[in-house]
């Protein structure tokens, strides 16, 4: 079995550095059929990146803290990313955390993501 850590570290850097770069290039990573749930707000296919592309900021600085992956299913590949961190927009000075996770299915030598929840943490 492919090391689960390293696929999923290597995919949690290239979407937070091309999210923070560009979101408009996230779009090859999600399907017709994809799924996305945003603050509680549900979006499938080509609505998840216009949602990220509609988000009200101009810069955007992902800092991952944590990165947990498992296998999502013992026979097909899919693999289940959790992450944690802290984020800065535009000018601001106090990072928000976040938590974000991810279900990967492999296509080809890559993969896609089926499923994306994505959550800001305050305190409470």
């Amino acid at each position: 079995m492919a090391d689960i850590n390293a696929i999923a570290k290597s995919f949690v850097d290239f979407y937070y550095s091309t999210f923070d770069r560009n979101r408009a290039e996230l779009a090859p990573l999600y399907k017709e059929f994809s799924m996305m749930s945003f603050e509680g707000q549900q979006f499938r296919g080509a609505d998840i990146v216009e949602k990220l592309q509609s988000l009200p900021f101009q810069r955007v600085q992902h800092q991952v803290v944590t990165v947990d992956a498992q296998p999502s299913n013992p026979q097909a590949g899919p693999l289940l990313v959790t992450v944690t961190g802290r984020l800065l927009v535009d000018d601001e000075q106090n990072p928000q955390h976040f938590s974000q996770t991810f279900q990967l299915v492999p296509e080809g030598t890559s993969y896609f993501v089926f499923n994306d929840i994505f959550r800001l943490n305050y305190g409470f």
